[in-house]
């Protein structure tokens, strides 16, 4: 089996890691796009890691090669860019390599190239600097009663407050005319057969908030073919992942002016 056939089947979670760490889909796809393009050059000797670690290695080293080139630069004066400067990058990719991606300490330290004891520091920093952060209140979307009530546990933990549970996309639009979200974590298969990723797009004609999609098949949100969501949890899932997607997409959005 060739490295490209041993790989492609963690394309779709570096393609979430990438849009995470950068904060686009654009921006992050274009990273993974360029990792591509060096793995088919063969001017990368990875065979010796396992796949996984090997293809976010190899991200690592087209990341720090390009030193963010291929990023779109911010406005000046733009919130993300003024939150980026306080968080390192280096103390980010440590965090969402760990609670995002489920990576060892020592798997990241590899995929890092530092030691585990700097990168357990790294994690910290970056968990302390994310919970510093505008707390909002959030709207979960979600038909199963336990796993709403531990998403609402990690979000209060957080220091954010709950909106509302809606379980229906009937119900999410509604709560949103009453109550304003600065965040919304949405299922997107809900009981009564409607669809969570309707009632986003519902909720988004009117107000522009982050959007946090949970689902047990993010490969159909991860193709990179389309436009798609960058944050996604992935059932069944660990709470710091939970707290991972959240503090990731509070912390890269800007809000933007709906038109009616």
């Amino acid at each position: 089996m060739s490295l490209v056939q041993k790989l492609g089947p963690h394309l779709p979670y570096l393609r979430r890691y990438a849009r995470a760490l950068t904060g686009t889909q654009k921006s992050g796809d274009s990273y993974v796009k360029a990792a591509l393009q060096a793995l088919a050059s063969g001017t990368q000797d990875l065979d010796e890691l396992p796949p996984r670690v090997a293809l976010y290695k190899l991200f690592q080293a087209i990341w720090g090669a390009t030193g963010a080139k291929l990023e779109t630069p911010p406005e000046t004066g733009d919130t993300v860019s003024q939150r980026v400067m306080r968080i390192p990058p280096r103390h980010r990719q440590a965090f969402l390599l760990t609670a995002l991606e489920g990576f060892t300490i020592d798997e990241a330290a590899q995929i890092l190239d530092d030691n585990a004891e700097n990168v357990r520091q790294l994690i910290a920093r970056a968990q302390r600097d994310i919970e510093a952060e505008l707390a909002t209140e959030v709207l979960i979307i979600e038909d199963e009663p336990v796993i709403a009530a531990d998403i609402e546990a990690l979000v209060l933990d957080l220091g954010h407050r709950v909106s509302t549970v809606a379980t229906t996309r009937t119900e999410a639009v509604a709560a949103v005319k009453l109550r304003r979200p600065g965040l919304v974590l949405a299922d997107i298969q809900l009981a009564d057969g409607s669809s969570g990723i309707d009632a986003v797009n519902d909720i988004l004609k009117g107000h522009d908030v982050p959007v946090i999609f949970i689902t047990a098949f993010p490969e159909r949100l991860l193709t990179g073919e389309k436009p798609e969501p960058a944050f996604l949890i992935t059932k069944p899932f660990q709470p710091e992942t939970v707290k991972a997607a959240i503090g990731q997409a509070l912390f890269f959005h800007v809000e933007r002016p709906v038109t009616a």
